[in-house]
């Protein structure tokens, strides 16, 4: 249970896919408007990330590999996340309409997004459990960031700022302070992964 929680905390906070490595940036900076659809981001973006995780692995090691076709790993994956995103898609257009609006284009782009995908061929190589785990931290870190994100912009829009410092220059100014704070999660790094080594 501990070797789980760990895994998730690692990929969550100390190696934030948003605000320590920097992928998925896009949707980080576009759906970060309000609080409610960057939750809404974050959910869907769980739910596929987690599945993707897992059937990339599974796909990795039952079929590619013993067929060496190994080459082909990232355009299968990219199926099978978009194919996963269909599902949320058709799930939030007939439950949510308003939501599904909200999320605009940045919904469909969760199949080419960076992150996604990222983790998807960097969990190539780890155990089923490991896979998943990552996968799930991982989007669970996109979710904490995007939503903090939100809240920092829906109180910098009631704020009188210069002129020069409105819009996109001030939120970028948010994302890099938050970058900072979560680098100070990095001091987590060698302890969690030397109780996963030893685990």
């Amino acid at each position: 249970m501990t070797r789980l929680l760990l895994i998730i905390v690692l990929n969550a906070l100390v190696s934030n896919v948003l605000l320590v490595r920097f992928l998925g940036i896009c949707s980080f900076l576009g759906v970060s408007q309000q609080i409610k659809a960057s939750a809404s981001l974050g959910a869907a973006v769980i739910f596929v990330m987690a599945i993707a995780s897992a059937v990339a692995n599974l796909l990795y090691d039952n079929v590619l590999v013993p067929l060496r076709i190994e080459f082909m790993h990232t355009i299968i994956f990219i199926l099978v996340i978009a194919a996963l995103v269909q599902i949320v898609e058709m799930f939030l257009k007939k439950k949510s309409p308003g939501l599904y609006k909200s999320l605009g284009i940045y919904l469909p782009l969760i199949t080419t997004n960076c992150a996604v995908l990222g983790i998807a061929n960097s969990n190539i190589g780890s155990g089923f459990v490991d896979s998943v785990l990552t996968g799930i931290g991982t989007a669970v870190g996109y979710t904490i960031a995007i939503v903090l994100l939100a809240g920092i912009r829906s109180r910098i829009s009631e704020s009188d700022l210069p002129r020069p410092l409105r819009g996109a220059p001030v939120v970028l100014l948010a994302a890099a302070l938050m970058a900072i704070a979560f680098m100070g999660f990095s001091v987590l790094e060698p302890v969690i992964k030397s109780t996963l080594g030893g685990a």
